[in-house]
């Protein structure tokens, strides 16, 4: 039986779109596909399947001859005539960012959580940046709502855990906030990802983080408490 995989990524890095790309590569590599391409299928709900989201990805993706790349759109309806078979036909599901309350809410009207959750099960990695890494877990920090940081708690919980993203030191706003949400009791404790790193999850459990960017670090919240966790470095593809 195929491991239950997650990787959650905080940001889309766009200084560097290359080093997204390498995130998003590293993600396909953990499906451990060998013999043919890797199927893989983006999933830009969260951006309101915005056309230049769309456009990037395959522009990244659409030539290279080591994934079988698509794109599933849900607006204004599915772009594909069985959704559910072709999730399951995956081996790597990518989630752009974006709001992750609309993203939710989409899916939900649509079934996908109970046709990704299948797929999950069957052996899919489920991976995705932002509100893409957000909404594996039970919730987070996020500005969906409206201008200002706000508990969002109402993710698919497949990880027990909250998670912070875009967590980095200096003026970002969403570092204090998640941990000032977690030491009150607001969101259960978690892992928080500065940009540019992700979190690898294995049967529900952390088994490493990985960053493309030197020095930047994930971080375990728990009460009034943090514990850094030094990732592994991604050399650049």
């Amino acid at each position: 039986m195929s491991p239950t995989q997650v990787f959650a990524v905080s940001g889309i890095l766009e200084g560097d779109r290359s080093r997204t790309r390498d995130l998003i590569s590293y993600a396909v590599a953990l499906a451990g596909v060998t013999g043919r391409p890797a199927r893989f299928c983006f999933l830009p709900t969260a951006e309101g399947d915005h056309p230049l989201a769309v456009q990037w990805f395959e522009d990244a993706f659409g030539n290279d001859p080591s994934v079988e790349a698509s794109v599933l759109t849900l607006f204004t309806s599915p772009n594909v005539p069985d959704v559910r078979a072709h999730l399951l036909a995956q081996d790597v599901v990518w989630v752009g960012g974006g709001s992750v309350v609309n993203l939710l809410a989409v899916w939900r009207a649509h079934g996908l959580p109970e046709i990704l959750h299948e797929a999950w099960q069957a052996g899919v990695v489920m991976a995705g940046q932002s509100a893409g890494s957000l909404c594996w877990h039970v919730g987070g920090p996020t500005d969906s709502f409206s201008g200002q940081l706000d508990a969002f708690s109402n993710g698919l919980g497949w990880l027990p855990w909250s998670n912070g993203v875009h967590d980095d030191l200096g003026d970002q706003p969403r570092r204090t906030a998640y941990r000032e949400m977690v030491a009150s009791g607001v969101l259960p404790a978690g892992y928080a990802t500065e940009d540019g790193v992700g979190l690898h999850y294995v049967d529900g459990v952390l088994r490493e983080a990985v960053s493309v960017v030197r020095g930047a670090r994930a971080w375990y919240v728990e009460g009034d408490r943090e514990t850094a966790i030094e990732p592994r470095y991604l050399e650049q593809l």
